[in-house]
């Protein structure tokens, strides 16, 4: 396995984040990879998810949100989060050369790199990929949150578990339908929001993510 390099990405003139590129030998794309709001970029989740998608041929760049890097618990103001991802993409985009480039990442993240691209559309980028996005908070259902998802302009792919509690199945799939052929919906079964499924299925989280990244980079690769 190729070792990710770290990288310092500039945000603005005072701000700079943590990142880390992996790029395996003869990549066909790659995806610039954000975190959730609970943990940063080194989670065990992320880690295997960024080396999963390397074994598939598609390249990461992971980073750090402002509040993640500094230490903090709270996560930064939209406008702020939205500007860390146009900083990580734009150096995604040096690094991947003609790699055809993708955006997205885990929840939090997912949701703060659909809002970049529907404000303003993110350079080069084909289509966005969302690993458990957020729809609403646990326990208060809605589809506020997928608003502006209409403005996002580039193909997006949705990778739920069928029991994640941040995104009713009764609510999402309308929402993804409503969006038109630019979106797709992959459904995995027992999974919640991280994507664990109870012993008792049978399953292990493992076989999950074999999945959930086989479809990522079938998607991806679709597209490229």
């Amino acid at each position: 396995m190729t070792e990710a390099q770290p990288l310092t990405i500039a945000i603005d003139g005072t701000r700079s984040v943590s990142a880390l590129w992996l790029a395996p030998p003869a990549a066909r794309a790659a995806l610039v990879l954000a975190h959730g709001a609970g943990a940063g970029m080194t989670h065990k989740g992320m880690v295997g998810t960024a080396e999963g998608l390397a074994t598939r041929g598609i390249a990461t760049l992971r980073f750090q949100f402002p509040y993640m890097e500094q230490g903090g618990k709270r996560p930064d103001p939209p406008a702020l989060a939205q500007q860390a991802v146009r900083a990580a993409v734009a150096e995604a985009g040096r690094r991947a050369g003609a790699l055809p480039l993708f955006a997205g990442g885990r929840s939090f993240g997912a949701r703060m790199t659909s809002q970049a691209q529907a404000l303003s559309p993110l350079p080069d980028v084909r289509g966005l990929v969302f690993l458990a996005f957020p729809l609403h908070p646990a326990g208060k259902p809605s589809t506020e949150r997928a608003a502006h998802l209409r403005e996002v302009g580039v193909p997006m792919l949705f990778l739920q578990g069928t029991h994640d509690t941040l995104a009713e199945l009764d609510l999402l799939r309308p929402v993804v339908a409503a969006l038109g052929d630019p979106a797709d919906l992959a459904l995995f079964e027992d999974a919640d929001h991280s994507f664990h499924v109870p012993a008792r299925t049978g399953r292990r989280d493992a076989e999950v993510l074999a999945e959930i990244l086989d479809a990522a980079a079938g998607w991806m690769t679709a597209r490229s």
